[in-house]
């Protein structure tokens, strides 16, 4: 089966710079996936020559006439920007032109936008971001990580099933282990709503492991980690401090002075290799979870290298047929009945 993958090449940092160059090494990696770059077509076809591309049977420019700022106000850009790279992209998606959307665009906009022009999965209330995040026995799926500030019991448990049907789509993985984020491991400890998500996930057909703690996202106790967009998004955020804040110690002490330099120098192997496992570039993309298609965000910072780990997170959930999965386990599943989908 041939994958079509939209990309907002306008969105991000750095644009087309990263997008363009992203998907040209994505479609030399796989001949039989074919791309859409969504966008201004004067610089997207520029980005192309540059690099001595242009658009063919595999490759396709679309023409956007607008751009979100990645500082823009999410529904002004839903309401006033309906050409704009980023909802021409999705659109793609929802006509069935394309399998997946890929953008590094405003968070918030993107996640607005996809919402209203996909509308959510049967059995599904509200959209969650997950991501995948390192540990030490691999990775481990992190959601929410910030769409949803405040969160019911029963959407505590539908993030359960998303993230559970999403790390065993990328990792060929059969019944991940699932935690719940607390302030403890015991089943007496958090608020009620986190308390009765529990009980619906210790009720359901997932392999919940129970409470979990901070310290076991890292661990990697659990394939799959589910709390509240607030908690998630500042975990997240101090753990990327932490990264910038150790990796910055340890260039400031191997500086020091002219044998910790030569130390440096002997050490070089251990500090790329290190280096190598924390690079955060690898895991760049974070799903929009939920929807009826498959987004996903990139770092607004990305470059070329990140985008493309995006773009084949996007291939994966593609491949796997992750949404199918969902819908088809919420189904099966008899612990909660949630909310009817959204109306077309």
């Amino acid at each position: 089966m041939e994958i079509t993958v939209s990309i907002d090449a306008m969105g991000g940092d750095h644009g087309a710079h990263v997008t363009v160059p992203a998907a040209l090494k994505f479609l030399k990696a796989h001949p039989d996936v074919n791309v859409v770059l969504v966008g201004l077509g004067d610089a997207i076809e520029a980005e192309l020559k540059a690099r001595h591309a242009s658009a063919g049977p595999r490759l396709r420019v679309h023409h956007a006439s607008e751009v979100v700022a990645m500082d823009e106000a999410p529904q002004l850009a839903l309401k006033n920007k309906k050409d704009s790279s980023m909802r021409v992209a999705i659109n793609l998606v929802k006509t069935g032109e394309a399998h997946a959307c890929v953008s590094a665009g405003n968070t918030g906009a993107l996640m607005a936008t996809a919402r209203f022009v996909l509308k959510m999965l049967p059995g599904i209330e509200r959209p969650a971001i997950a991501k995948m995040l390192p540990t030490m026995r691999g990775s481990s799926c992190v959601l929410d990580l910030g769409a949803n500030v405040d969160c019911t019991p029963a959407q505590l448990y539908q993030f359960g099933v998303m993230g559970a049907m999403l790390f065993g789509a990328l990792n060929h993985r059969d019944n991940p282990s699932v935690g719940l984020l607390n302030i403890g491991s015991e089943e007496i400890k958090g608020n009620d709503a986190v308390k009765e998500a529990a009980e619906l996930l210790r009720a359901s057909k997932l392999n919940f492991y129970g409470n979990v703690e901070g310290d076991d996202i890292y661990k990697g106790t659990v394939d799959v980690v589910v709390c509240d967009g607030f908690t998630g998004n500042v975990a997240l955020k101090t753990s990327e401090g932490l990264a910038k804040m150790i990796g910055q110690f340890l260039r400031e002490e191997f500086s020091k002075s002219w044998w910790r330099k030569l130390i440096a120098v002997v050490a070089a192997p251990v500090l790329l290799s290190f280096r190598h496992r924390m690079d955060p570039r690898r895991l760049n993309g974070a799903s929009l979870l939920g929807l009826r298609g498959i987004v996903v965000k990139s770092h607004g910072g990305a470059d070329s290298f990140a985008f493309y780990c995006a773009l084949e997170q996007a291939l994966e959930e593609a491949r796997s047929g992750v949404l199918h999965k969902i819908t088809e386990t919420l189904a099966s599943h008899t612990a909660l009945t949630a909310t009817p989908a959204e109306p077309e």
